[in-house]
């Protein structure tokens, strides 16, 4: 059974850090697109960071050099590193997988709630 859970979510002050992690169970994240979004009240979801066997990438700049995503393929894990955190990153973040070449194989994780405060 393909199993995503997020965690590392919380409330944070302007300014600051947090680490979330995408735990995967039931399949090998070494063969997939390993993706976090995020989804703000009353907005679309948006793509936050993707990583493959070949790198990650941050596609927005609004996001580039405050967020690192990573993948610990021997934990089975996927992080994302996000510092400089500001009041409209608040969202509720979800991991994706993606098959990499069966593409229809599409999981999503339940979500963690991200809350930049003062």
């Amino acid at each position: 059974q393909v199993q995503l859970v997020e965690s590392g979510g919380g409330l944070v002050q302007p300014g600051g850090s947090l680490r979330l992690s995408c735990a995967a169970s039931g399949f090998t994240i070494s063969s997939w697109k390993m993706a976090w979004y995020r989804q703000a009240p009353g907005k679309e979801r948006e793509l936050v960071a993707f990583i493959t066997n070949a790198g990650g990438n941050i596609p927005q700049d609004s996001m580039k050099g405050r967020f690192t995503i990573s993948r610990d393929n021997a934990k089975n894990t996927v992080y994302l590193q996000m510092n400089s955190l500001k009041p409209e990153d608040t969202a509720v973040y979800y991991c994706n997988a993606r098959h990499i070449v069966l593409n229809h194989l599409d999981y999503w994780g339940q979500g963690t709630q991200v809350t930049v405060s003062s």
